[in-house]
């Protein structure tokens, strides 16, 4: 067995239409005397085209709406979230001027809360002494107050309200000033 090699093929794309090429004469290819392409290759080509847009516009739209829902989880996690930082806020309050060592440590425990919520974006709302809006306030009570200036305006905050950016995540409970 001497030596066998394999015989080479080559391959020759004789398709006129298909030559990168931008026009063929009938001089260098007598294919070119044909004319354009025929027209069941443009309709094919047309199809591929309408198709790959559609893929890519439903490829984009599947992302957004993916998106859409991570931050509609996200929102709800914190949400759930903030009803500790309600708790650490009345264990605070209930403490009253006490200065013990426990007090500071769950002083300490909300404040490190509420620097990690602001790095998600979420941020409090200032609400006491605030003008009573609906959009962001929800009034659980009114109480008479002696002051014609704080008629309509926030005199307690039962519970913060929290925001993402410019979203509500949860609108401030609030006592509402009402004339005497």
């Amino acid at each position: 067995m001497a030596d066998k090699s394999e015989p080479q093929v080559r391959v020759v794309d004789r398709r006129w239409w298909a030559q990168p090429e931008a026009e063929p004469t009938a001089a260098a290819d007598p294919d070119a005397a044909r004319g354009p392409k025929p027209t069941y290759i443009e309709q094919l080509e047309r199809r591929l085209d309408d198709a790959q847009r559609e893929f890519e516009e439903a490829r984009v739209r599947m992302r957004r709406d993916m998106q859409r829902e991570l931050e509609r989880n996200v929102r709800a996690v914190i949400a759930e979230l903030l009803d500790v930082v309600d708790n650490l806020d009345r264990a605070v309050a209930a403490a009253g001027d006490d200065e013990s060592p426990l007090l500071a440590g769950v002083r300490l425990v909300r404040d490190q809360f509420l620097t990690k919520l602001e790095g998600f974006g979420v941020a409090r709302l200032a609400a006491l002494g605030e003008p009573f809006d609906a959009s962001v306030h929800e009034a659980i009570a009114t109480a008479p107050v002696d002051d014609p200036a704080l008629e309509g305006r926030v005199v307690a905050v039962v519970k913060e309200g929290y925001a993402i950016g410019d979203d509500l995540l949860r609108a401030a409970s609030v006592v509402v000033g009402t004339g005497a």
